[in-house]
Formats: structure tokens, C-alpha cells, sequence
């Protein structure tokens, strides 16, 4: 077997590409941590080429053991360029040089593939989501359509096919969750089932490409949904913590117990339903009346509604007695025994079930002498027109679970463009579960118990291609939308750079009044993210040179424009958490009261991730070149600015505006 350095210049070659150093020294990095069995994290700027990197020594273990691969990511869109081009055109490529050409699928969670049996079964929909304006029930109306429509002629099932896409209220009455699932031996569609399938293709490929939330649903779980593996590649890996957070988020409202009682109201006696029932308007008037934010200690008066929601749906699940076929002594057991019976079952078993165990999660978050032996946070959501006042739990670290189920057993490989914050792999590595680095350690090239972090660098010549620019003589962002001098400067820059602009603002309130304010100033066309869908506006503003856009989160990580359609990146401010976040608030907090800096590890390090990132939109290609101007003077002139500026490219600096307005002007003339 040719050695993965050789099969990488194998593929280079059958791509047409040329060699690059970054990529020879991640690929050799990513070997020896298969090898050894050890974790590596791999810091790969844009235009490393870090698919390559990590898919050709991935798919030689996978050959060479027979054993499979897993890549996770985080965004549909790299997956869909990893199974549609990156490994059709690698397996081609290396097919003449392996025992057999490479093969590879695509795995997602079972709540993204058309439920066949749900389909056809006639099931009761859920009641309707307040929806007070009756186009928005209309528009579900034909989107249900168009699923059932597309239902008969899909090979797949796979919800990211049916384009354009449906809403969420649509697509869960033709899905289940794993959970509601019946399995594929009791459903009558078992046999042809689309999630099966899916699972079937996966467990005899070489690569298996997911994403963040399956894996973390894979590893937290008793059952297993990924075929057995040994090595996982995490790309994309400076989400990894958010999106498993995510996945063990849980959730109670009114509107929760509503659905469990509708769910179960005709299958049990209606006096146990009831109880349920009064327990669920209990808690929605109590928290439709409470003040929304984080929950630090427990009012009597929510312990005991939450303990009345656990004990009314632990009732309910008791009287629909036996969890299997056999109901031959619960409330139901006149009932037939038929699959869509079954189906209905349960579905009211998963949904009491999450109800009873997120009442008991909220209730066993408190309770704790110190704030340092505190695991969860608890905090209320007030109600919008879309959603019910809502009260969440989240975990205050995942770094526990990552470490005993991600990489207790198997080699797992982490790469982004974004891990050395503040020049250092350490944030981000204590997040994951990996442990402090080794003393002396920490730096672009870290070494700890059991993993290693490199920064293989970018091809990229950024203090030739790029100037970083710090507004320096700007007054400090405050809490009441952009100042006037925070406007005229957006306008002088844009000005001078012919449009080609990409505006990143720390909120949509912002990227929408900077519109609001500067489209009539201004003579080049100015889009705004919410004036269309995000991926049209990127389209248009890549096809059309002098055309600006703004938007907020999503865009600072998700556009990908090379070329002349984007010269200029204007950061409006350090992108920090929000002060009254309940969720990262409390992490800075406990880190506090272990003896820790919860400002920097939490809050600067989440804004260290996003400046990195939105500066990462500028440079795409070889032959960009441009400004990433940030407005925001605390780059400079705070005591964290140093830790900021060590996480972005490093661009060339300055804080004059005219030296940058001239460089851009030329830019724009040439």
C-alpha cells in the first residue's frame, strides 16, 4: 500500500493541482495520528486544500482495515461538496492505486428522510403552531402538498432534495424522530424505508460523511446510528461545542404538554389525560407571567409545577401500559393491534417521555451548595408569535461528555480554518474534553496527553494581499445602534472600494439600520440579509461587482465569494456574546468560580472565533486582494485586544483611514 504522502500526490496530479506544503504536512499529521491511535487538531487556512488533506489518509485506513470513516461536518453545504465532488473525483483518482475503488454515502439523523409509513399510515397531524397571519398556514398547506406530491417519486427521501425547501411545521408530519420510530421489523414499511436504506448504504462504504449533530446524537446515545468506526474526522471543528450543546438542549412549554396530551388523550382514560393537562396550562401560565433570562434558583412555586408536569406524565405512561405490542394490561388493551395502533403508541411514549425526563433534568439543576458544583443552567424564552414562553436547560460544558464518548475509544482528527485562538490551540481544546497542553506547549504547534495541534499555515500571502484596518479613532460602540461617525465611515469606505463590499454587523438591528441608513446615501446597489433568502442574495452579490451586502451571523461564516465581487469586509464590532445570554453568561460565571478568567475563556473566545472567521471571507482565492476593516477601536486601544488580533490572518495593520481609502481606490480603478 502506497504511503498516504504518496497518494496524496497521486491525487494532486489526477486533479490537476500542484503541490503545497500545508497539505503534505497535514496529511502526514493526520497519518500519524492514525497510526498512533492518537487525537490531532489541525489549524488549515482557506485554500490549504484540508479536504484532500484528511480524505486520502482517511480512505487508506479505511481500505487497509476495512473498517469505516467517518467525516462529520457542520454545514449541508460541505457535505454536499464532499459526496458530490471532493470523493467521487479523490475514489477515481486513487481507485488505480487501492485493492478497490474507494465508495462513500451520505448520513443524516432520521428526522431528514420522508417517513413512508407516516405517508400512507393516516395519522393525525399535530395541531397547527400559533400562526396568526393565515397566508403563513396557507403556505404549509401547499408545501404538505408538494411533499406528498414528491413522495411518489423519490428514490431517496432525503429532505435536502426537495428544493425548494419546506418548513418545519410540513416536513414533521411525514418524519420521525428516532425515538417515535417503530423499527424497521414492526413498520409495515420497515423493508422499504428511506432512513434504513440510508443506514444499510452506510455500514458498507469506505467513507461516511455526516454531521455534528448525528455524530454527538451517535456518541450520547445507548443505540447506535453510525456504522462501527475507529477514526472520525471532524471538519469544520470550531462548532463542534455549539452543536453538540444543541443536541443535549432540552425544552418544556405549555404548548409541550399540550402536544402530550394530544398525543395520548385517546388512548387513556380521560381523567389521567386531564391531570396532564392541568399540569401543562399550569406551567404556561406561570411562565407566560415570569420574567424571561436565566433561572439561577429555583422558585417553589415553578419546583412544584415542573414536579406536578413529571409526575402527570409519568401517570400517562403508566396507564398505556406495556412499551411493546402487548397491551394486554394497560388502559389501551381493547385496541387493536395493528401498526398504525402501534405508530400512535409510540409516538405518545416518546413525547411523555421527554416531557417527564426534561421536567426532572430542570428540577435536578438545582439544589447545589456552590456555584462550582452547578452542572446546568436553566432559563426562560418569553413568547414571540412563533413560540410559547419556553423554559430550556443546557449543559455548562460538553467538554466531559466529548471526552468519555467522542474520544475515549476511537482516533478523531479536528480541522478548521479557525482553532489557534489567540495563537493558541488551549481555548478550544479544554472545550473539546482534550486536556490543558503539555507545559511549554500551547502555542501554533501544541502537544498534549494523547493529542497533538498544528497550524499548517495558508497558502495565502496575506500581508501582501491584505491590510487589516482598525478604525482606532472612532468613538466605542455603545448599546444604542451605530453612532453617526460608525455610518459615515461605512460610507467613506465603500465609497472608495466601487461597492464590492460584504458588511458584517453583531446584530440584524444593526445590519439593518446601516441599510436603512446609507441606501439613498450611496450609488451602488445595497442588499440587505431577510430581503430575500440569504443564498440568492450571496448570488447576487457575487455576480454583480459593485453591489454591497449586509447581514449578520450566518454571513460571517458562510460566504464563500473570490474574485473581484468582494474587496472590502467591514466588521462593525468585536462580535462578543451578548451580556444577558443566559447560556454563556452562566459559563463565564462557573469558569469564574473554578479560579478561571470567565471573560476570556468564554466571551473573548467566542469573539475571537467569529472576527477570525469573518476575516477568513476576504481572501478566497490566490488572486484576491483587499481590506477587512473593523470599526470597533477596543481592538486597539483594550487589554484583550492583543488576544483578538493573535486569532485573525496576519494581514498587514494600520489605523489610518486614508492610507486604506487610497489602497481601495486603486484596488477598484485597476
Amino acid at each position: 500500500m502506497p504511503s498516504a504522502t504518496d497518494l496524496l500526490a497521486v491525487a494532486v496530479r489526477a486533479l490537476g493541482g500542484s503541490e503545497r506544503p500545508g497539505q503534505v504536512r497535514m496529511t502526514q499529521s493526520v497519518q500519524r495520528a492514525i497510526d498512533a491511535g492518537d487525537h490531532v487538531a489541525v489549524q488549515a487556512g482557506t485554500g490549504t486544500g484540508k479536504s484532500l488533506a484528511y480524505l486520502v489518509p482517511a480512505i487508506r485506513h479505511a481500505v487497509i482495515t476495512g473498517s469505516a470513516v467517518v467525516v462529520s461536518t457542520a454545514t449541508i453545504a460541505l457535505q454536499r461538496q464532499l459526496v458530490d465532488r471532493d470523493l467521487p473525483r479523490l475514489a477515481e483518482a486513487l481507485a488505480p492505486e487501492l485493492p478497490h475503488e474507494p465508495d462513500f454515502a451520505i448520513l443524516k439523523g432520521r428526522r431528514n428522510y420522508l417517513c413512508r409509513y407516516k405517508v400512507t399510515a393516516g395519522w393525525p397531524e399535530d395541531e397547527p403552531d400559533q400562526l396568526f397571519d393565515p397566508r403563513e398556514v396557507s403556505a404549509t398547506g401547499r408545501m404538505v402538498q408538494r411533499i406528498q406530491e414528491w413522495a411518489e417519486t423519490t428514490e431517496t427521501g432525503d429532505r435536502d432534495e426537495l428544493v425548494p425547501g419546506v418548513n418545519e411545521q410540513a416536513w414533521r408530519q411525514f418524519s420521525v424522530s428516532a425515538r417515535e420510530c417503530l423499527g424497521a421489523q414492526r413498520c409495515p414499511s420497515g423493508a422499504e424505508c428511506f432512513a434504513e436504506l440510508a443506514r444499510e448504504r452506510a455500514g458498507k462504504v469506505d467513507v461516511v460523511v455526516t454531521n455534528h449533530a448525528l455524530l454527538a446524537i451517535d456518541a450520547m446515545e445507548e443505540f447506535e446510528v453510525l456504522p462501527e468506526h475507529d477514526v472520525v474526522v471532524v471538519d469544520e471543528a470550531h462548532e463542534l461545542v455549539d452543536r453538540v450543546t444543541s443536541v443535549v438542549t432540552d425544552e418544556l412549554s405549555g404548548a409541550a404538554v399540550g402536544l402530550a396530551v394530544r398525543r395520548v388523550a385517546k388512548l387513556i382514560e380521560q381523567a389521567t389525560a386531564d391531570r396532564l393537562q392541568e399540569a401543562g396550562e399550569t406551567l404556561e401560565a406561570l411562565l407566560g407571567a415570569a420574567p424571561a433570562g436565566r433561572v439561577d434558583d429555583l422558585p417553589p412555586v415553578l419546583g412544584t409545577t415542573l414536579a406536578l408536569v413529571r409526575d402527570a406524565a409519568a401517570a400517562c405512561v403508566t396507564a398505556l401500559g406495556p412499551r411493546g405490542g402487548d397491551r394486554s394490561g394497560g388502559a389501551a388493551r381493547d385496541a387493536g393491534k395493528d401498526a398504525e395502533d402501534m405508530g400512535l403508541r409510540k409516538a405518545a411514549f416518546t413525547v411523555l417521555d421527554e416531557v417527564h425526563d426534561t421536567a426532572q433534568r430542570m428540577l435536578d439543576a438545582y439544589g447545589h451548595e456552590r456555584e462550582i458544583d452547578r452542572a446546568e443552567v436553566v432559563w426562560l424564552l418569553e413568547a414571540t408569535d412563533r413560540r410559547p414562553a419556553t423554559l430550556r436547560v443546557a449543559p455548562l460544558a460538553v467538554a466531559g461528555m466529548l471526552r468519555d464518548n467522542l474520544f475515549g475509544d476511537r482516533t478523531v482528527v479536528l480541522t478548521s480554518a479557525t482553532l489557534a485562538l489567540g495563537g493558541s490551540f488551549d481555548g478550544l481544546a479544554r472545550q473539546w474534553g482534550l486536556g490543558e497542553p503539555a507545559a511549554g506547549e500551547g502555542g501554533a504547534e501544541a502537544k498534549g496527553a494523547g493529542w497533538t495541534g498544528l497550524d499548517v499555515g495558508s497558502p495565502f500571502d496575506h500581508p501582501r494581499s491584505g491590510i487589516l484596518y482598525v478604525a482606532k479613532h472612532l468613538p466605542q460602540p455603545g448599546r444604542d445602534g451605530l453612532p453617526q461617525p460608525y455610518l459615515d465611515e461605512i460610507a467613506e469606505l465603500i465609497e472608495a472600494a466601487g461597492g464590492r463590499t460584504l458588511g458584517l454587523f453583531s446584530s440584524m438591528r444593526a445590519a439593518k439600520a446601516a441599510t436603512e441608513a446609507l441606501r439613498d446615501r450611496l450609488d451602488v446597489p445595497l442588499l440587505c440579509q431577510g430581503d430575500d433568502s440569504t443564498m440568492l442574495l450571496v448570488k447576487q452579490f457575487a455576480e454583480d461587482e459593485p453591489t454591497c451586502l449586509f447581514g449578520t451571523l450566518s454571513l460571517w461564516q458562510g460566504v464563500d465569494v473570490p474574485g473581484p465581487s468582494l474587496r472590502l469586509v467591514i466588521i462593525d464590532r468585536i462580535p462578543f456574546p451578548r451580556p444577558d445570554d443566559p447560556l454563556t453568561s452562566a459559563r463565564q460565571r462557573h469558569v469564574a468560580a473554578k479560579g478561571g478568567n470567565g471573560f476570556m475563556s468564554v466571551a473573548a473566545t467566542h469573539a475571537a472565533l467569529l472576527l477570525a472567521q469573518g476575516a477568513g471571507r476576504l481572501l478566497r482565492s490566490q488572486t484576491d486582494k483587499g481590506v477587512v476593516a473593523i470599526l470597533d477601536p477596543r481592538l486597539e486601544t483594550a487589554r484583550y485586544g492583543s488576544f483578538l488580533r493573535a486569532s485573525l490572518p496576519p494581514f498587514w495593520s494600520t489605523n489610518d483611514p486614508a492610507l486604506v481609502r487610497g489602497a481601495l481606490k486603486r484596488l477598484a480603478a485597476g
